[in-house]
Parts: C-alpha cells; structure tokens; sequence
C-alpha cells in the first residue's frame, strides 16, 4: 500500500540520534504498549455545548447537516435534538491518567524518535453513542501496536508504523467511541533523498475546472430528515460525490478553528506560543527571520515544507478522515449510524489540490445481531487522478419491517476498561 501521508510532522531535535529513528526508541515504543498515557493539555473542549459542535462541523468538516447546527432540526430525529458528528470526539476527553512519578516510568515515555517525521495514516474508529450538548467525555490513550519496516516506499529508509489506542467514555463509564490512530514515522533525510515529489507542479486551474468543482458543490445532498430505508438500498448504489477544495491556507485555518491547536502540544498565540517553547524548545525552528516556530506550520508555510523537501505545505490526516465521514452521513439521513468506519491516508494532499469523494454500496445484509447494516467504500481523488484517501465503513440503517437502528454494544474488554477508568479516579480523589 502506498504510504505517503498527510498529517501533523512532529519534530524533536535536541541529541545526537536526532532525525533517526533508532532501536532504543523502538524497544521504548513497544514497552509502552497498553500502558495508559498521561496527557500534559487538557482537551479543546472539556464539555459539550452546541456551540462547539457547530463550530466543528463549519471549520473541520465544512459540513451543513443541520443536525450538527440546528437544534430544532435535531428534534425532530431518532436522537431527539442536536448531535455532533461521527468524529468530533477527538476535540473532547478529560484523561485522568495520574502523571508519572517514578524515574523508570518517566524515562519509559520521554520523547520518541526525536527530529523524524511523524504521519497519520489512517484512524480505525467504532462509534457506540451520539455525542450531545451537555456531555462530559472521558477519555484513556495507550500505544496499541508497533511494526518496523527496514525498507519503506516512503523513506527508502526505515520506517516505523505505530497504532495509539483511545477510548473515550461518558460518565457511567460506558464507550462512546474507540479511535485507533495509526501513524508513519520516517527519516526525514530519507524522504528527501527518495525525491518522490521532484515533477511535483502545484495546479493552475482552468475557469472551466472551477467551474466544474462550483458544479459539484452546488450537486451536493444532504438526506437529512428523509430516511434511507435499508429496504430501498441495493448494492452498486453510488454516493452522491462531495467536494474538498481547492485547499488553501484559509481552510487550515478554519480546521484550527473547529478542532483546537491539541496537536501542536499545546502551542498558541504569544504568550501561549512562549510557554510551549520553554518545555518543548525542539518543536521550533528558526524561520528565514530568526524567529522560533513552530514546527506545524508546514501545514501552511511554503518555505519551510520546500525546507523539508516537500513542494507545498500539505492538510491533516484527520482532516480527510472527517471528509470521508461528512459524505456518508449526507448519504445516509439522519436516523442511520456509522458502526464503524477505518479511514486510510495515502498521498500527500497538498495546497491547490482539490479530493473528490466517491462512494459505492458493496455489501448489504441483517447482521448476526438482526442489525440492517450495508458496507460503503468510500475514496477521495485529486484533481490529477491520483487517490489520496479511502475508507471502509458499516452503516446501520433504519428499516421498514425490522425498525429503527439499533445502537452498538461496545466489547466487553472496553466495557470494563471504561469501568475502571470511573472507579480508578474515583478511588484517587478519595
């Protein structure tokens, strides 16, 4: 599988195995496995209002489902007012995780892979329960899995593929959804010499292609109250497509606006911006003016990703992963319900670019359970015919004879994780 991705870079320079990924690291990464995580920021959003939901649906996702936005609307739905959408979860989760006292466990989670580049490649998600104003998740992180590959397509170089596991619950303990995020970590002096992006030529649009892409944005659907009977599907059924683009800064920014600055560890304006730099100094480089920046802003700087051997600063992995929601939940009406859903990001989508996502019902059938459920694929082209990204989604869908949807039961091992993550902080505070 191709495996140039699109996602936050982390970078951390500070020894002299910086910008390599070495084998300590790896025994490190592994050790870490299963082993809840202490979270140094709070979440964007300690609690749910509608006001957040909204603004992550206009600036994450460019979604208009006016059940993400219109309380009234949601009203009248299966969920009886406003929800968020399929993967809004990430903004939210107070983690309760003490902060390591030992020096053994502080030396186990220190820094990992220091100046290399970090990509999501991808998120397998289960979605339990709607998330509404009003409530407070919880969440609990660990790393999940770990796989070395000593010759990538990505680097020409090691590359290591690492899984974090999060588990996000509501107050009783129960899932609310479980988030497998899975990420590349290669050498940067790897993929510059691998010089994958060399031919690379950022788009000049035609009047007729934006033309086109207006057409698409105006051919946009949105089911919304009307249901998508399971009865009424078939297989071979097509999405109506949904258009992302053409990328420019402005949307970076909007992403911000929705989703926090989390996954800049906790950078933000000035002052903000100061204290980041004091505990993690490595994250910034020196910009062509001598001023420390931060290390994301190859997301929307031309210089520093051409620096980095990139030809234009590029979107964020999650960023794509919520597209690939945002066209099946136009697809499939408010009533209905994504199971699951594992998204894949395999190509840069860089500034200019412009995804369209497609879709097609491959499977249809009554689960074990008695669940009226279809299968979707769904992928994500640019303009230059090239896939960037995919997903593989189950949708639970209301049905005439056999009623309306029927929620997920999460695994017993996650009902009991949530458990202890209530009585284990209970038990702290006592």
């Amino acid at each position: 599988m191709e495996t140039e991705m699109a996602n936050s870079a982390v970078e951390r320079q500070s020894s002299k195995d910086a910008g390599r990924i070495t084998d300590e690291d790896i025994e490190r990464n592994r050790a870490q496995i299963g082993i809840s995580q202490y979270q140094h920021d709070p979440p964007y959003n300690r609690s749910v209002c509608e006001e957040v939901i909204s603004h992550f649906a206009f600036g994450m996702v460019a979604d208009e489902n006016p059940l993400w936005h219109n309380p009234d609307h949601g009203k009248a739905s299966r969920w009886r007012g406003l929800i968020a959408p399929p993967l809004f979860v990430t903004t939210t989760g107070l983690n309760e995780t003490p902060k390591p006292e030992d020096p053994a466990t502080k030396a186990l989670f220190k820094g990992l892979y220091r100046g290399v580049g970090r990509y999501n490649v991808g998120t397998n998600w289960k979605l339990y329960q709607p998330i509404r104003p009003g409530d407070v998740i919880y969440v609990d992180s660990a790393a999940h899995k770990v796989e070395v590959k000593q010759q990538s397509s990505f680097s020409g170089g090691r590359t290591v593929i690492d899984s974090v596991r999060h588990l996000y619950v509501d107050k009783d303990g129960l899932p609310v959804a479980l988030r497998l995020e899975n990420f590349v970590n290669a050498e940067r002096s790897g993929s510059k010499k691998a010089g994958k992006h060399d031919d690379f030529k950022r788009h000049v649009y035609t009047p007729e292609e934006i033309a086109e892409i207006d057409a698409h944005y105006a051919r946009e659907e949105i089911r919304g109250a009307v249901p998508r009977w399971w009865e009424d599907v078939e297989i071979g059924d097509k999405i109506v497509p949904v258009v992302k683009g053409p990328l420019g800064t402005m949307d970076i920014i909007a992403a911000h606006l929705g989703w926090g600055l989390g996954s800049t560890y906790g950078g933000g304006p000035f002052r903000y911006n100061w204290k980041t730099r004091q505990t993690l100094k490595n994250f910034y480089s020196l910009d062509e003016y001598g001023v420390p920046q931060s290390m994301m802003r190859l997301h929307w700087d031309q210089g520093r990703a051409e620096e980095l051997g990139l030809p234009a600063p590029y979107d964020y992995g999650q960023m794509r992963s919520n597209w690939l929601a945002h066209a099946i939940t136009n697809w499939m009406g408010d009533d209905a319900w994504i199971a699951d859903i594992d998204t894949a990001i395999k190509g840069f989508n860089f500034h200019g670019d412009t995804t369209v996502i497609t879709g097609d019902v491959v499977d249809k059938r009554i689960d074990d359970e008695g669940n009226c459920t279809v299968r979707l694929a769904i992928s994500g082209d640019n303009q230059r015919g090239q896939r960037t990204c995919s997903a593989n989604a189950m949708v639970r869908l209301p049905s005439r004879e056999h009623g309306p949807v029927v929620l997920p039961t999460a695994e017993r091992q996650w009902l009991t994780k949530g458990a202890r993550m209530m009585d284990d902080a209970a038990t702290r505070a006592r």
